[in-house]
């Protein structure tokens, strides 16, 4: 008997340098469980074990049946996760919660059960022992049990004290093995998750390179035929797609076209062109979303006739469809299926056919804009054309008008010169005539020798008047001679030269007063003597003439008399000029047109229109300046001209 105990202690020593042993050498819990309930079952009966363990990366109060060797029982999923239930329902759970050795007989367990509570789910067992599996801060990891269904095989003291023994042992083993077997888990779980992130980042990397090459071919391709046979490669590098096709809305005629069509079953498409309503296409489309059928999805939408007039083979397996959207404007839809029961397509192939009918639709609404731009460039280009012609004609005929009207405005000038010029002149030949006819007389008296001092003195005093009324008449008509000679000059000539501003107005006003004569206008000039310009003093001139005579044509009726005021002064290295008359004034929409050519109030009368628009295109143009104007009916007009002192030509401010 004593020998028979000490082996049996001999094997326990001998079980115990295992579990150590193997605890280093096993790389798996199922295995080294496997071992301990092998050198278990040499020194005690041990037909019926198993071993259940927590995981701390799970919820509290779960656990695994990572080992369960059972005569009776069916064991568990090694993987499942199983809720523990109260301590008073499971004996596994009441030594994992209490972390204290149970043993129970079969009629402690009937007599539990007898309190109208389950204890277990298992069968009873005769003889029941498990021992909490404890780590080295007194925390559960589990629990191992043994039992015995077997009346004859029970476990006396002696056992009970040697698997507390073991189940101390077993439990520093485990401790090392699951921080091992976690460890590999997570090695695992990170490898695959590596492995899905590579594979994930491939799919992108291949979704963006069909982006690209739909990019590059939208840009490019210079018929639709290249566009849908190119396109059809791309999205068959993201999917399988040997059956493909794409289908055009035209929304002017409610119809739908296929330009392109590839079916393993069938050579050609079943129709070119239909009404928008029946077929896939139109299913697709009416809803605006993209669309996974497989065959029996397929058939019940055929049987049901939610979907009108099926086109094509309908012995589909798969099959998904995604409309090519815009915004809220549908230009068509991709089609692509398959007829092969090991080719399925899943929601992430339906995912990136939706996504890449979405940017094929961005470029065909690019190639639509594209030709559109060319159509309407090349009208554009016809317009322009006829619209250069007929500009160049019109400012042909504007150069022409505008000549006329200066060789007019010289001519009325000559006219009125010439006219005036005949009064002083008429005066000097009268006063000629007269002073011949006193001469004559007085020699008579001379001769006969009747001349008196009286007479010679009357005579004297002939000759003076004469001669002062000669002097004051020419001196007058020489004057109109000279500022219409300046005046003319100015007008019929395009150089710059400098000049006094205050004396050339008065030459200007000078040459305008044979049009002044008559009139019950005055003109007031408040500029300084002291203004020199280097500009065109021609431009000046026909400005300033403009600017009176349309006050005297437009602001003052034929007995209506008024005011002009014209007013100078530097401001700077610019001039500001200002020019008012307080006649009949003119109203918004008139004023709007005052600068137009060919806009005048006074067609009936002799106006031609383009007063206005000389006088607007000399400032802007010849002097460099601006001119603003203002008026209202019944406050006169007023311009407000501002230009530089000193105008530069084009070639020195090449040179500068």
């Amino acid at each position: 008997m004593e020998e028979s105990r000490l082996s049996r202690l001999e094997a326990v020593q001998s079980m115990l340098l295992e579990i150590g042993q193997m605890s280093s050498s096993c790389t798996e819990i199922t295995e080294f469980l496997q071992s301990v309930h092998a050198a278990l079952g040499r020194i005690m009966y041990a037909a019926n074990f198993y071993v259940a363990l927590g995981d701390q990366d799970q919820p509290d109060n779960t656990v695994r049946f990572v080992y369960f060797v059972d005569e009776v029982d069916e064991a568990p999923d090694r993987a499942e996760l199983v809720a523990l239930a109260s301590p008073e329902d499971s004996p596994t759970a009441w030594v994992i919660l209490n972390r204290q050795r149970l043993i129970m007989t079969a009629a402690e367990h009937i007599s539990k059960k007898d309190d109208g509570n389950a204890f277990g789910v298992g069968t009873v067992a005769e003889h029941w022992m498990g021992c909490p599996l404890l780590d080295q801060n007194h925390q559960a990891l589990g629990a191992i049990v043994i039992q015995s269904y077997d009346k004859q095989h029970t476990f006396n003291d002696e056992d009970q004290a040697l698997f507390a023994l073991i189940a101390n042992h077993v439990s520093s083993a485990l401790q090392g093995l699951q921080s091992m077997d976690r460890l590999e888990r997570a090695v695992q779980e990170r490898t695959a998750l590596l492995a899905h992130e590579v594979a994930e980042r491939r799919r992108a990397e291949n979704i963006q390179r069909a982006l690209y090459q739909l990019a590059e071919l939208s840009a490019t391709a210079s018929d639709g035929a290249t566009l849908n046979s190119r396109l059809h490669q791309i999205i068959s590098q993201l999917v399988t797609a040997k059956n493909f096709l794409m289908a055009l809305y035209h929304p002017e005629s409610a119809e739908i076209s296929i330009p392109y069509f590839v079916d393993e079953k069938d050579d050609h498409a079943p129709v070119k062109r239909f009404e928008y309503g029946i077929g896939m296409s139109s299913y697709v489309l009416e809803r605006k979303q993209p669309c996974l059928l497989d065959a029996a999805g397929y058939a019940a939408l055929v049987a049901s006739g939610t979907m009108h007039q099926p086109l094509g083979n309908v012995s589909i397996e798969s099959w998904m469809g995604a409309p090519m959207l815009l915004g809220d404007r549908v230009y068509g839809v991709i089609i692509v299926q398959s007829y092969d029961a090991s080719v399925r397509y899943t929601q992430a192939d339906l995912d990136i056919l939706a996504f890449m009918a979405s940017h094929v639709a961005v470029a065909i609404a690019r190639l639509q804009a594209d030709r559109a731009i060319r159509r309407a460039k090349d009208a554009l280009e016809e317009q322009n054309a006829a619209l250069n012609s007929a500009l160049t004609a019109l400012k042909d005929a504007q150069s022409e008008l505008v000549r006329q009207e200066k060789l007019a405005s010289l001519g009325r000038l000559v006219a009125g010169v010439a006219h005036e010029i005949n009064t002083p002149l008429g005066i000097c030949v009268t006063a000629t005539s007269h002073l011949v006819q006193e001469l004559k007389l007085t020699k008579e008296d001379m001769a006969a020798g009747t001349l008196n001092e009286e007479g010679l003195n009357e005579f004297l005093d002939i000759v003076d008047q004469s001669l002062r009324i000669m002097t004051t008449n020419t001196q007058r008509a020489a004057a109109l001679v000279r500022s219409f000679k300046q005046v003319a000059v100015d007008q019929s000539s395009d150089d710059i030269r400098s000049f006094n501003l205050r004396k050339y107005l008065d030459e200007v006003l000078l040459s305008l007063q044979p049009k002044l004569k008559g009139k019950h206008v005055k003109i007031e000039i408040d500029c300084p003597p002291d203004i020199e310009l280097a500009s065109f003093p021609g431009a000046v001139s026909q400005i300033v003439t403009n600017m009176v005579m349309n006050s005297l044509v437009h602001g003052f009726d034929e007995d209506r008399g008024g005011t002009i005021r014209i007013a100078g002064q530097v401001d700077g290295d610019h001039v500001r000029f200002d020019y008012s008359d307080d006649g009949a004034g003119m109203d918004a929409a008139t004023l709007a047109q005052l600068f137009d050519p060919f806009f005048t109030t006074k067609r009936g009368a002799g106006g031609s229109g383009l007063g206005a628009h000389i006088l607007y295109n000399l400032v802007t143009g010849a002097l460099g300046g601006t001119v603003k104007v203002d008026s209202a009916p019944g406050q006169g007009l007023q311009y407000k001209l501002r230009f530089p002192q000193t105008r530069r030509t084009a070639k020195a401010a090449q040179l500068d």
